[in-house]
């Protein structure tokens, strides 16, 4: 485990900037007629260019107190979050995993599964370009990962994939409508490329657990009962994200769990 300050705060500071670079691609990726690099960086309400020390990742809101520089309205706080979020990710992956090509990979993954949740959050879709590029990057990686085998991760592949899907259709025969759209199942199916089989089973029991929590208040704010719909992407991303900083503990509850049983 690396811990030393002075690799880890620059690392902070670099996932920090690519996290700004993330709310772009949060932002604007779900437009089919979009594009994620022109026009530059502008304020989403008076689309004036910012600066470029309006563009300091976290810096510039606290400086700007959550205000555009130029028409003063407010800035979202989604801005900030994810910077923060992904400077922490790109902290924990290299305090894991070194300064490696394994960290730089499992980085990239953290990013995607951050902007899926945004995206799904806002607009309740997963872009294919990101989930299906992530199971063949993942199943790609697979044969040089520190974690799982190239057979790990294609078992993962379908049986994540293969999972939901059984699931969507069971609830589609006896509902009439999905339950689960697509996206979900690639995400799965995704997951399963990157942190192999294993980590289904904590991975569909954590979303499981915290998406009907979410759900059923959900279902008591909104009053819409079973027509209430919520994002479930967030909740398998989140989980992923647990599995991947904290397989090692997860895995040692399991064990424990199943020695306690027999």
């Amino acid at each position: 485990m690396q811990t030393d300050p002075v690799y880890l705060i620059p690392v902070f500071i670099v996932g920090s900037m690519i996290g700004s670079f993330l709310n772009v691609v949060i932002l604007r990726l779900p437009d089919p007629e979009g594009s994620i690099v022109f026009p530059p960086s502008h304020c989403p309400h008076c689309k004036s260019n910012l600066r470029w020390y309006e563009n300091i990742p976290i810096i510039s809101f606290i400086c700007l107190r959550g205000k555009c520089g130029h028409c003063r309205r407010t800035i979202s706080y989604q801005y900030p979050i994810v910077e923060i979020l992904t400077g922490l990710l790109a902290t924990a992956v290299v305090a894991l995993y070194g300064l490696t090509a394994a960290a730089t990979v499992y980085f990239i993954f953290s990013a995607a599964l951050v902007t899926i949740i945004w995206i799904d959050i806002h607009h309740q879709i997963i872009p294919d370009v990101i989930s299906i590029t992530g199971i063949l990057f993942g199943l790609g990686f697979s044969f040089f990962s520190p974690l799982i085998t190239w057979q790990d991760s294609l078992i993962g592949i379908a049986a994540g994939g293969g999972f939901f899907y059984a699931v969507s259709f069971t609830y589609y025969l006896l509902r009439g409508h999905e339950g689960l759209g697509g996206g979900d199942i690639k995400l799965l199916a995704m997951l399963g490329a990157f942190l192999g089989w294993q980590s289904l089973f904590f991975i569909i029991f954590a979303s499981s657990l915290s998406g009907s929590a979410v759900g059923l208040m959900a279902m008591r704010s909104q009053k819409k009962g079973g027509l209430t719909r919520i994002p479930f992407g967030p909740f398998l991303a989140v989980s992923g994200l647990c599995y991947l900083l904290l397989h090692s503990q997860i895995q040692d509850l399991f064990r424990l769990y199943i020695d306690t049983i027999t």
